[in-house]
């Protein structure tokens, strides 16, 4: 698994846990509630994931990384 979808993935998890925590805390016990509250909170980052022009997730992301490891090896070369 690369680093970018560890990201995802826990952006997911962390949206999950604080809305199901927060549903938990406001009084919601039955396991329904506690899911509807969770599929809620990874609707979320499900947005940015098909959005291709997010700057975290997206193909502008994609061209930044591109951009900044190009950088990275050059200043290497430099060093040497």
């Amino acid at each position: 698994m690369n680093e970018k979808m560890k990201q995802v993935l826990c952006s997911y998890a962390r949206s999950f846990l604080v809305a199901v925590m927060t549903a938990y805390a406001m009084g919601a016990m039955s396991i329904e509630d506690l899911a509807i509250a969770g599929v809620i909170a990874v609707a979320g980052p499900a947005i940015r994931a098909v959005n291709p022009k997010d700057p975290a997730f997206g193909i502008v992301a994609d061209i930044v990384e591109v951009e900044l490891n190009k950088l990275a090896k050059a200043d290497k070369r430099k060093k040497k």
